[in-house]
């Protein structure tokens, strides 16, 4: 029978687990409740997908995001780990094979967001499967005091209820001790196991450089700093423009946000991670899901929105726990314009009607219908038809969003898939009848192979019309013939951002929008501003303790490597300069009492006095006898 250790080695070739993550895993595997707090860095995937691996059945992961999900089934896949993800934006018919793959197949790892637990077929289909393990990941999102997300979050228990999933398990690296408790409370988990490591990254130096100007600072921040790095700027266009200043000055540099094509991101995510390019400028989402142990340097130009969002984005430098840095570049004018974003990131219940009506209008939708259907959505566009501004028509959505009611991916590439549903004697009967198509078809299985019987894969259009010599329009027009037919299901890609209605359309005029919680989540989300911004603002507190005391752990240990903490080692070498030359005269030939030293010295301060007398001891430069009298050496 394997052990976690075994699994651990075979798939990931570790030879041993970081720390808490086996008492994590031990604790899932005996059927405990179960509360991971690990740092970003801290391996929380690990600690549930080898009890997926060891348990019988599936193991169904909660996820908030898109990008998080398709990247660990990535990974998951070129380990040999049979995972899958559904989200908005699949075709149903796609949907429907994937759940039934769950059922029947191998699979052992499904995830979906946390709005496909209330869909009718996922439920009917999940009733079927045999559940092993039930994993929220990100678990911060339960809470109305965490991130602002979707309140579907807050009935999750009543799925777990329902299908008698016997084991649970909720992972996050940011939580406060209000958050915790929600995150407890939220999921009705009983007596459950909590395990917190430490929120001290001890090979992360925190800094914070105040510029008024930005890029420069920048430059002379990367010239000190070698290796390779992470610039998180907040816009897509100020990615591309800072990578373009950086390769000017012959720093190596490219740009990423999720606007770009899903192979442009790929070829440029895979020279940064070999080192191919040293720097990329990015916006926040850059980084989850990679594994690249060996980031140097983290630089945030603009101020995150949260203390939960820096720690989790500074947190990418380091991870093979090797000195790093993180830095933040700031300038007054930031906070304030942080707080004014962060107002206008709230409109009245009463614009959000309107705009939800206005939603229902662009796509002809009528009250009832299109429940999780996707739809194209461009918001210059859609602003421009109803006369919106849109900022505020963008900040509607995305607070439509935190209601449940819809849910945007703001930018979106999804590449053509395509499965066969016919079986191989019925697939060459139907080439037979079929003489025009046999050549597609021959070129389908030439290029991709019998997996296409099986599950969907991922396909190229271009590659298809280079072996067949034909048009690519022409392919298309031939692969959505074949779908009509019944022969495949054809996923053609999709390039922009796709909308998607969570519930079946509503009357907006009856919408339940809680002005009341409205109002609590922006006075929440002002309140993290203000931590965020008094980070930035410190100048006498080790940032790590800022950090630690932020998320409720006590510690009374400063880092000894952030900015603050390197510039009082500085000032206490000042003042050690000064009292160690005035005590060592002090010191008569016969050798002193240490209280009577002490009172010669007693304007130095008791502590800045025993620093002294320690270091001048670990110099070697006193000496003290068996009596207890203080000698020089």
């Amino acid at each position: 029978m394997n052990t976690p250790n075994d699994i651990l080695k075979s798939y990931w070739g570790y030879s041993q687990f970081r720390e808490k993550q086996l008492d994590i895993i031990n604790a899932v595997l005996e059927g405990k409740d179960t509360v991971a707090l690990l740092p970003t860095g801290g391996g929380k995937s690990i600690c549930f997908q080898v009890p997926a691996l060891l348990l019988e059945g599936i193991t169904i992961v909660i996820s908030p995001l898109i990008a998080l999900m398709k990247d660990q089934v990535e990974q998951l896949n070129k380990k040999n780990i049979k995972a899958s993800a559904i989200y908005s934006g699949l075709p149903s018919r796609e949907i429907d094979i994937l759940l039934d793959n769950c059922i029947y197949g191998d699979v052992k790892l499904l995830y979906v967001s946390p709005e496909r637990l209330k869909s009718d077929l996922f439920l009917h289909r999940a009733e079927k499967m045999n559940i092993s393990l039930l994993v929220i990941d990100e678990a911060h999102c339960i809470s109305q005091w965490g991130y602002d997300f979707r309140p579907p979050y807050l009935e999750i228990a009543d799925f777990k209820k329902q299908l008698s999933i016997p084991k649970i398990i909720a992972l996050t690296a940011t939580a406060t001790p209000a958050v915790q408790e929600d995150i407890i409370n939220k999921l009705e988990l009983k007596t459950p196991a909590i395990f917190q490591k430490s929120f001290a990254r001890k090979n992360i130096s925190y800094s914070v450089r105040i510029s008024e100007n930005k890029e420069e600072k920048l430059v002379q921040i990367l010239s000190s700093i070698s290796g390779s790095a992470i610039i998180y700027v907040r816009s897509r266009g100020g990615t591309r423009h800072l990578a373009e200043k950086l390769n000017k000055k012959r720093i190596s540099a490219d740009f990423y946000h999720a606007g770009l094509n899903n192979a442009t991101r790929a070829k440029k995510q895979d020279a940064w991670i070999n080192n191919q390019i040293r720097i990329m400028v990015a916006t926040n989402a850059f980084g989850m899901g990679i594994d690249k142990p060996d980031v140097r340097l983290v630089i945030h130009m603009e101020l995150p929105d949260s203390l939960e969002s820096y720690y989790q984005e500074a947190g990418r430098a380091g991870r093979d726990e090797k000195l790093a840095f993180a830095v933040l570049l700031f300038h007054p004018s930031d906070a304030i314009l942080l707080q004014k974003k962060t107002e206008q990131a709230y409109p009245s219940p009463e614009f959000l009607k309107r705009v939800y009506q206005s939603l229902a209008n662009y796509y002809k939708i009528a009250v009832g219908s299109s429940l999780l259907e996707s739809y194209d959505f461009e918001l210059e566009s859609f602003a421009k038809a109803y006369n919106y501004n849109p900022i505020e028509a963008f900040a509607a959505i995305k607070k439509l969003e935190d209601e449940g009611l819809i849910q945007l991916n703001g930018s979106f590439f999804k590449p053509s898939k395509i499965m066969i549903l016919l079986n191989h004697q019925d697939l060459y009967k139907y080439q037979v009848a079929n003489a025009k198509l046999d050549t597609i078809i021959k070129a389908l299985l030439r290029l991709y192979g019998g997996e296409l019987y099986q599950e969907f894969v991922t396909i190229s259009e271009y590659q298809l019309a280079k072996l067949t010599q034909l048009d690519k329009s022409a392919v298309v027009d031939k692969l959505k013939y074949l779908d009509q037919s019944g022969v495949v299901v054809y996923d053609h890609q999709k390039e922009k951002p796709q909308l998607t209605f969570l519930t079946a359309r509503q009357d907006a005029n009856k919408l339940s929008i809680d002005a009341k919680k409205l109002a609590e989540r922006k006075s929440a989300n002002l309140e993290r501003v203000a931590h965020m911004v008094k980070y930035a603002e410190n100048d006498h507190q080790c940032r790590t303790q800022i950090f630690q005391h932020y998320f409720g752990e006590a510690s009374f240990m400063t880092c000894g490597n952030c900015d603050v903490c390197i510039e009082r080692k500085k000032q206490n070498q000042a003042s050690m300069n000064l009292i160690i030359p005035a005590i060592e005269k002090s010191i008569p030939r016969e050798g002193i009492d240490y209280e009577s030293l002490k009172t010669k010295h007693a304007s130095s301060g008791i502590q800045s006095f025993d620093e002294a007398l320690r270091e001048m001891y670990e110099a070697k430069k006193i000496k003290v006898t068996p009596s207890g009298k203080i000698n020089l050496s």
